[in-house]
């Protein structure tokens, strides 16, 4: 089987205004990034926000083992399958880090015949967007830091600056920092961090925002820190909204591309499931809705993160409803949640993917909890055996869930056509209201615990004492209504990423809590998670070249 990026240079592209037009799009609707890609006008949107009709499906997985399960591939999948049955489809895709591409997951454009394109492009700088998300971001702290050596009005204490600064690279000596060190015109010293760009509140706040005018109102509303008597400072109060907003102008349109096939697809936005929202940008999925019959998105890692924020912070927020939930799961992931090691899980073993069964379990009820009716889709890995695969059919029989297997990985959007006829489907059922996990207007705790308790399936949320410091400034800043957008290890139902399976009886603990006052929600941070990655002991960088001819290897 050749490589993701041979298969994906070997494919041929379709100019961008040609699919473009497909979307009913001239070239007076977009910018051009070369041949293969394009900006998409906001005027598009906002033209047709009358017209949002397309049908909203949304894609989500299991628990995933370290490599992931492959929710780009089968959302992938399932956007080249509707579209072979002769459905006009656009996929609303984010867009990868560098952090992971050059760490330990590599690329995030899909994989085998079932990728957006050009893959090499998408993978690394794209059309600039995160980087632009860094530059807005570290302008502001700049703009803080200085704020302070100048001693304007308001006087920001120094040891309260809750603002860092982002790098688009996992750089674990970054996570703590001291800054302003030299002389005394270099700045005033003190403590700061970094975070990785996908968990920067600017990402999440380009992924919310509906429109130019949103985006530099939620900018504005960013809390910076704190003054010495402990008043709130924000980027507005410095100065720094307009200028944040003018290097954002062109980040906000959403990037056009397509499928290996030729299908539109949407990749704007791209904050992380764990510690930010995980999901693309609301202009990007409206504006697919807008000019498609359906649109296919994705939340990332399993439902218990990237789908409940789809559901209860952007959903909510946005007013967007899906009309059918996809929930991947893998052989593999199931024989991970069985007990079997990372190194066996290629070992044909049914039983162990019986055992494994109730994180599936757990992911299905939670989706019933949303009063959304899930399609398993099962992403089909070369050594799959049929009697694996069968333990996962009855499972969904018995239950009465939707069951397809999806093999877009070899073949593309024919490996998905049945696939994509269950899903659609189910779409074409009379769409219920989803039911959110709690009223934003409930007490913070109460949230928290509502997620924990109803989507993790813990027993009880403890809060160390920063966290309690956290939820009184909370209290006195008049923020208690935001939503809560929970930052926790993926490689768990809970909090702890050793407990496998379905874990019970289990705390969630709540180290700090994040105001992330410009997005609009609050980020409780649960155990060990952290939001600047480290490189694992054989960087996905080491494998990346160049050749004489200036071709790039290596990337996957």
């Amino acid at each position: 089987m050749p490589t993701d990026l041979e298969i994906a240079r070997k494919a041929k592209m379709r100019p961008i205004v040609d699919v473009a037009a497909d979307l009913g799009l001239t070239e007076d609707d977009i910018d051009l990034y070369g041949k293969y890609k394009a900006k998409v006008h906001l005027d598009v949107l906002e033209k047709r926000k009358g017209e949002l009709s397309g049908g909203l499906i949304l894609v989500s997985a299991m628990t995933p083992t370290p490599a992931g399960e492959g929710k780009t591939t089968t959302s992938i999948g399932l956007a080249m399958g509707l579209a072979k049955l002769g459905e006009k489809t656009c996929l609303a895709l984010r867009e990868p880090s560098l952090g992971p591409a050059l760490g330990m997951k590599g690329g995030a454009t899909g994989g085998g015949y079932s990728q957006v394109l050009p893959m090499e492009d998408i993978n690394l700088h794209f059309t600039g967007d995160i980087h632009a998300v860094g530059a807005a971001h570290n302008l502001l702290a700049a703009m803080a830091d200085n704020h302070i050596y100048r001693r304007q009005e308001p006087l920001i204490d120094p040891r309260r600056v809750k603002w860092g600064r982002v790098l688009d690279v996992n750089d674990r000596e970054l996570r703590a920092i001291v800054v302003g060190l030299g002389k005394p015109t270099d700045g005033v010293p003190h403590e700061s961090f970094f975070d990785i760009t996908a968990a920067s509140e600017v990402m999440a706040i380009l992924c919310l925002a509906e429109g130019l005018h949103d985006l530099k109102k939620r900018v504005g509303n960013i809390l910076v820190g704190f003054t010495y008597d402990r008043e709130p400072v924000y980027a507005r109060d410095l100065g720094a909204a307009g200028a944040m907003t003018v290097i954002l102008a062109d980040a906000i349109k959403p990037n056009l591309v397509q499928t290996i096939e030729g299908t539109p697809a949407l990749v704007h936005g791209g904050p992380f499931a764990n510690i930010a929202q995980g999901t693309n940008s609301v202009i990007a999925t409206k504006t697919a809705l807008a000019l498609a019959d359906w649109c296919v998105t994705e939340a990332g890692f399993g439902f218990d993160l990237g789908a409940e924020k789809f559901f209860d912070i952007k959903c909510v927020s946005a007013g967007l409803d899906p009309c059918a939930v996809v929930l991947v799961a893998t052989i593999r992931a199931l024989k991970m949640h069985g007990g079997k090691n990372l190194d066996e899980l290629t070992d044909p073993d049914p039983a162990a993917v019986e055992r494994g069964l109730p994180n599936l379990a757990k992911h299905l009820e939670s989706i019933g909890t949303f009063k959304e009716s899930p399609v398993v889709a099962l992403n089909k890995f070369s050594a799959d055996t049929d009697d694996e695969i069968d333990v996962v059919r009855r499972f969904c029989e018995d239950r009465g869930s939707p069951f397809a297997v999806c093999d877009g990985w070899a073949r593309g959007g024919d490996g998905a056509v049945e696939f994509a006829e269950t899903v659609r489907d189910v779409g074409c059922q009379v769409n219920r209201p989803f039911n959110p996990m709690y009223d934003w207007n409930d007490q913070v705790e109460d949230k928290i615990f509502a997620v924990a308790n109803k989507i993790y399936g813990a027993e009880a949320v403890d809060y160390t004492r920063d966290a309690k410091r956290d939820l009184r400034m909370i209290k006195k800043l008049g923020y208690e209504n935001l939503p809560v957008c929970i930052a926790k290890t993926q490689k768990s139902l809970s909090d702890d990423p050793k407990l496998l399976g379905r874990p019970k009886d289990f705390l969630v603990t709540v180290r700090d809590i994040i105001i992330n006052s410009g997005a609009g929600f609050l980020v409780p941070l649960t155990g060990d998670i952290i939001r600047m990655p480290g490189l694992p002991a054989e960087p996905a960088a080491k494998k990346l070249d160049i050749d004489d001819e200036g071709k790039i290897v290596g990337l996957t």
